[in-house]
């Protein structure tokens, strides 16, 4: 995710980082270098033989924006219910850290939960990104711990069936009553519904079909555009054929960046940084503080 301060007008203009423009420039330059060979060469004998004014596409432009924008609306409403889930991750393990503290007789056993918790977000950010969740494991479970979970497929599930044990044995030793434990439930299954929110948005990408067509449309859009405006506007036809396709190009590439938001990308979800706050504060509600340093972004960019 960029993070950094709002700039002036100006560097608003020339900024690169974040901007999708290095992602687009290759057929960005394509697209203006293709309008200039058209512009001049309109009065050849191959080009003059094509004969458009603007009107089409004025009419298939606006069509065109608003098919853009509603695939762009689509991957940001996936990217702000991703970041929602991970806002109940964080409210839940808060309120069950303190629950562990505040509603069993006996807490000194609490830290165990508390590091299943944390060790749970570690290993939903690591499946989510299909990275490796050992190291992080590693230093949050005990051994036994670490060899249940080592060779399974899901882990953050194993882990809140771990946690739901630990809830079973306070219940079991007479540490927390049926009424207390049951309140712990709540926070429980709010989890898991936030795994599976996050699986589904993981695993069920924009139908490919609708992005194949929306995609074939730009670019036929934007290499057609220069025989509608040559005659009209001149040399100035490969900088408005530039700022639309600029546009065009540009919404494209954003909605298919934030549409997988658990990725790495510069406007993906900070989910490093999303798990090292929640460690933190679950680890000062044990009155720890041995804390994870805040994350700082590198080059206004917080992963």
């Amino acid at each position: 995710m960029i993070v950094r301060p709002y700039p002036n007008w100006l560097r608003m203009m020339l900024v690169i980082r974040g901007s999708v423009i290095l992602d687009i420039a290759p057929q960005l330059i394509v697209t203006i270098g293709f309008a200039a060979l058209v512009t001049v060469l309109r009065n050849s004998l191959i080009v003059d033989k094509v004969h458009l004014t603007f009107v089409p596409f004025s009419l298939i432009g606006l069509t065109l924006a608003i098919f853009l924008g509603f695939r762009n609306n689509t991957s940001y409403a996936r990217y702000w219910e991703a970041r929602n889930l991970w806002g109940t991750v964080l409210n839940d393990t808060r309120a069950l850290a303190r629950q562990a503290l505040t509603l069993v007789d006996d807490h000194r056993e609490a830290p165990v939960f508390v590091n299943r918790l944390i060790a749970f977000t570690h290993a939903l950010r690591h499946q989510l990104r299909g990275t490796d969740a050992a190291a992080d494991l590693a230093r949050l479970l005990t051994e036994p711990e670490r060899t249940r979970v080592r060779d399974v497929r899901y882990k953050p599930a194993i882990l809140l069936v771990m946690a739901g044990e630990w809830l079973r044995e306070q219940r079991r030793l007479g540490r927390l009553t049926d009424p207390l434990a049951q309140a712990m439930e709540g926070p429980m299954c709010r989890l898991g519904d936030a795994l599976g929110g996050c699986e589904r948005i993981a695993g069920t990408p924009i139908p490919f079909t609708y992005a194949v067509i929306i995609h074939r449309t730009v670019y036929l859009y934007c290499l057609l555009l220069p025989f509608g405006l040559a005659d009209s506007i001149g040399g100035m036809t490969p900088i408005v054929v530039g700022f639309v396709a600029y546009t065009f190009f540009a919404l494209e590439a954003l909605s298919a960046e934030i549409e997988d938001p658990f990725g790495t990308q510069p406007n993906d979800l900070p989910l490093d940084a999303l798990c090292q706050g929640i460690e933190a504060t679950l680890l000062e509600t044990l009155g720890r503080r041995d804390l994870p340093p805040v994350p700082q972004p590198v080059d206004y960019m917080l992963r």
